[in-house]
């Protein structure tokens, strides 16, 4: 973004569509910011005009720095609690952010080493009944896994696993995708996460056709966090140039 700030008059006022320009924004926009706390209230001239000040700008610069990595909703509530005198309530929720960050990154760890696991265990046996091959019902399957059925039942009400039920008997039958889903929540849950979490990543792995594919989605998962990892470091910077100026 270009940084042309050459328009200010000899009060060092900044008229809206100065700003706008040295930001790609619309003059709108500009309005918009400081009517949601964003900037700080502008001076106005004896006609009713919005003056703003190189302040003004360095307050824009931190917000549009710090949107990639926290995105809008946060950005927004940490300029707008900088502009309300409350820094400790801006810290938060840059702390807020970067815990949010960490917790993504485990959970990427928990299921790469999850997929490790998997992939050490081999591929699922065939049960040997009258279904498809890699069939199994809910007594051999919770036995492979060292669980009861009633776990395998819970997770079933909690959208881990969707067996489908055997017409003529009504038993559950786990399908090869149920007993890679189940094997996938079992060592999910062994790392201490919770059912509702889980439930989300198995959704990847289900919308992904499979493990393989989702390799390469973690690939994609794990470059997005460094993006935003770099973002935050960004966006830190210009609120500290900004909070510097601000005396």
């Amino acid at each position: 973004m270009g940084q042309n700030l050459q328009s200010r008059d000899t009060c060092g006022r900044l008229r809206p569509v100065d700003l706008a320009r040295a930001h790609g924004l619309s003059t709108q926009a500009v309005r918009n910011y400081e009517d949601a706390g964003i900037l700080p209230p502008a001076a106005r001239t004896p006609a009713g005009y919005r003056a703003y000040t190189p302040l003004h700008a360095s307050a824009l610069r931190a917000f549009l720095a710090l949107l990639p990595g926290h995105g809008h909703p946060t950005a927004t509530a940490i300029l707008r609690a900088v502009h309300e005198g409350d820094p400790d309530e801006a810290f938060r929720l840059v702390d807020e952010s970067h815990a949010l960050l960490l917790e993504d990154r485990r959970t990427l760890r928990a299921v790469e080493s999850a997929l490790r696991d998997l992939s050490d265990l081999g591929p699922n046996p065939a049960s040997g009944h009258d279904g498809s091959p890699g069939d199994t019902f809910i007594g051999p399957l919770a036995r492979r896994l060292g669980i009861r059925p009633a776990t395998l039942r819970a997770w079933e009400r909690a959208g881990l696993v969707r067996p489908r039920r055997d017409p003529r008997t009504g038993y559950r039958v786990y399908a090869e995708a149920d007993v890679r889903d189940a094997r996938l929540a079992h060592q999910l849950r062994r790392g201490g996460y919770p059912l509702e979490r889980i439930a989300p990543l198995l959704d990847r792995v289900r919308a992904a056709g499979g493990l393989e594919p989702l390799e390469g989605a973690l690939g994609d998962w794990r470059a997005r966090l460094s993006a935003r990892a770099r973002a935050m470091l960004a966006g830190a910077a210009e609120l500290d140039a900004y909070l510097r100026e601000r005396g």
